[in-house]
C-alpha cells in the first residue's frame, strides 16, 4: 500500500487500484478542514481510513498546521488517538 498527499485529497494505492480516498480543503494558512473518508469495500478491514488519518496528521503537524476532522470517521480517529490532538483546531 502506498499513501500520497495530493492537492486537495490523500489517497490510498495498492498495484495500481486506489482503495481509499480522504478529501480536505484548506481554510487558510492555519488549518485544514477534513471533510470526506472513504475506503473501497474491498480493502475495508485493512487500516487504510487509518493510514491516511495518520499521514495526514504527520504532513499538518511537519508544517505547524492545525485540522478541523468534520467526517465523522476523522473525528472517530482524533478521538481514539489522544496523540493527534496536538493538531486539532
Amino acid at each position: 500500500m502506498q499513501t500520497l498527499i495530493e492537492e486537495a485529497r490523500v489517497v490510498t494505492t495498492e498495484d495500481g487500484q486506489e482503495l481509499g480516498e480522504m478529501t480536505f480543503v484548506k481554510s487558510n494558512n492555519e488549518f485544514y478542514i477534513i471533510d470526506h473518508t472513504a475506503v473501497a469495500d474491498a480493502a475495508r478491514g485493512r487500516g487504510v481510513g487509518q493510514e491516511m488519518v495518520k499521514t495526514f496528521v504527520e504532513h499538518v503537524r511537519a508544517n505547524n498546521q492545525k485540522i478541523v476532522p468534520l467526517c465523522p470517521f476523522a473525528k472517530a480517529q482524533f478521538d481514539k488517538n489522544p496523540e493527534y490532538r496536538d493538531v486539532l483546531k
